[in-house]
């Protein structure tokens, strides 16, 4: 081996990063990282100098979740590393493929309480998918390889490696890595051929199929195959909060959205039919309501990556384990071999089926609702709804405003509706946006945030600011912590307790002050021409929006109800007999 490919372990690890394609980095430096961000210096990768590591995280999960690719994010030892640990299990409970890079205390003072020292590798186990502490400058590249790979691959995931300031400095000969051999480590990918076969006879021998489909279906890249299945069967179709897009949402089969707060139509079709069609879903509690009480008559079919999913909150009586990708084409084969004998069969029933649907559909639709007098938070999501035509990449925070975009926002492809959907962590929106952005520069993207996560994530105005990110920013603001307010209204009879927001900045002096354009409006008459000024601005918008403030979001199944057991309005006043 020659001395030319001798380099440091900083120079060595974006060698290895280089080879996996990265292009961008999320980020914030620091003492023992400041070798690596040396390298970094002249390097054709990207960094993206963020405000807060937590927010380095939610960046590159808008990156991943834009794109497919894996994000990747930096941070220090210490409090770096430990500010990163929401955005992790936020990503690992999204099944996002993200590799994070943290900088350790040198190897030899482990253990010691050194300054800016954690246990990363402890703290990190359970909320990755896998983690990595890097002992010796050989063992880097594999390493790092090993983590694309794991993140990347099966059911994706946040893999930590944790690399000690030593290695970093260590020169060592870099050998290329051309094989992952991970003995531990099994995807099953393709799906029992006779399982799918059944699938396919249980499907057409069905009189009410359902078609649920989740994130697996974007993660796996499998939405056209989808679509395939939905036509050739002719079934009503949900997508989970974390499946919107998987089906487009102008498809004549797209029921909507299920759960807590889904339509009528989903939750009553997903009650009173004798087939699921379960696809990337792990059965939710915000989905299923009370698991005992949920799809009482279905016979379930479920496909899924992870064998773990399976059987685990629903017992399916056909589990097949694959990647839908893999699996839906096999599928589908057999069900077009199936159809000339057995479409027919229960068709009179189907026909039956979807005219229950749609009249499920009608007697409670989801739409917006308008007022004269004050702005209503459905009316600001079909405005936003009806300027970005499903096309747009709308990032949202948690809360009631995320609730009703999903409800009112269409989207007719996949990856543009970025969420956090697992773990509902507030001060999501703003940074995914800004990893979405970078990912999809000649996209329009939005946040959609309330006022209570957007003060999470203030400093990334910052961030955008700095690299003239053409964001737009939309508060939904009510003044309350919406949804903890809802819930206090509805179950703890109106004893509203911290969740009065009273203090807000002055959208235009805020935006001003990094330097770009902003606004505040409470008029219904203003909302549509301000949403237009925004999407018009070639840089970065802040439009505050001021809307009704005690609104709630329905429908909505309380909690520990079946989902056929919706609250599907406010309750409404009990008239009071006059005195006599």
């Amino acid at each position: 081996m020659s001395s030319s490919n001798l380099m440091s372990g900083a120079r060595m690890l974006l060698e290895c990063l280089s080879r996996e394609g990265v292009e961008i980095i999320f980020g914030y430096p620091g003492g023992v990282t400041l070798p690596f961000y040396d390298t970094l210096y002249d390097n054709p990768i990207r960094h993206i100098l963020v405000r807060h590591e937590e927010n380095a995280c939610f960046a590159a999960e808008g990156y991943a979740r834009s794109t497919g690719k894996v994000g990747v994010c930096c941070a220090t030892s210490g409090p770096g590393a430990t500010n990163l640990v929401t955005g992790l299990v936020d990503a690992m409970m999204d099944s996002i493929p993200i590799v994070a890079l943290t900088g350790q205390v040198s190897t030899k003072l482990i253990g010691s309480d050194a300054f800016q020292e954690a246990d990363t590798f402890g703290i990190t186990r359970s909320c990755t998918k896998h983690n990595f502490l890097v002992k010796s400058i050989a063992d880097l590249p594999q390493i790092v390889h090993e983590a694309f790979y794991i993140a990347s691959t099966g059911r994706p995931g946040p893999v930590l490696v944790d690399i000690p300031k030593d290695v970093f400095q260590a020169q060592g000969h870099y050998t290329p890595v051309h094989a992952i051999h991970l003995p531990g480590y099994k995807i099953v990918t393709e799906g029992h051929s006779g399982q799918i076969r059944r699938a396919a006879q249980m499907i057409w021998e069905a009189k009410r199929p359902f078609v649920y489909a989740g994130g697996g279906i974007i993660a796996g890249e499998a939405s056209q195959e989808l679509r395939e299945l939905v036509e050739i069967v002719d079934a009503p179709t949900v997508c989970t909060l974390m499946g919107l897009g998987a089906l487009p949402s102008e498809h004549p089969n797209f029921i909507s959205m299920p759960g807590m707060h889904g339509s009528y139509a989903a939750n009553m079709g997903m009650t009173h039919a004798d087939l699921l069609i379960a696809l990337g879903v792990r059965f939710d509690d915000r989905v299923t309501g009370r698991l005992s009480a949920f799809a009482p008559h279905a016979k379930v079919i479920h496909v899924d990556i992870d064998p773990a999913e399976v059987g685990k909150n629903r017992n399916p009586d056909l589990p097949i384990v694959g990647d839908v990708k893999k699996v839906l084409p096999k599928l589908n084969k057999a069900l077009r071999e199936l159809e000339p004998t057995m479409a027919e069969v229960n068709a009179a029933e189907r026909k039956a089926w979807w005219k229950q649907i749609r009249a499920w559909q009608q007697e409670h639709p989801l739409q917006p609702v308008f007022s004269s007098e004050e702005i209503k938070p459905q009316h600001l999501m079909y405005a936003i709804d009806q300027i970005s035509k499903g096309q747009a990449i709308v990032c949202s925070d948690v809360g009631q405003h995320q609730m009703w975009a999903a409800q009112l926002i269409r989207f007719n492809a996949p990856r543009l509706w970025i969420n956090s959907g697992g773990l509902g962590a507030m001060g999501f929106g703003l940074p995914a946006a800004i990893g979405a952005q970078f990912a999809c520069p000649d996209k329009l993207v939005f946040a959609i945030v309330g006022d209570g996560g957007f003060q999470m994530s203030i400093p990334e105005l910052a961030t955008i600011a700095s690299y003239g990110l053409p964001v737009k920013i939309i508060v939904m603001n009510n003044g309350y912590l919406g949804m903890v307010r809802q819930w206090q209204e509805l179950f703890y009879n109106n004893r509203t307790c911290a969740v009065e927001l009273d203090c807000f900045p002055d959208a235009e002096l805020l935006a001003r002050a990094y330097g770009f354009r902003g606004r505040t409006i409470d008029k219904p008459s203003e909302l549509e021409e301000a949403l237009r000024e925004a999407v018009n601005e070639p840089g970065p918008y802040l439009l505050n929006v001021k809307v009704s403030p005690f609104d709630n979001v329905f429908p909505m199944v309380p909690a520990g109800g079946a989902i056929n057991e919706m609250v599907l309005e406010p309750p409404r006043p009990v008239a009071v007999p006059a005195k006599r």
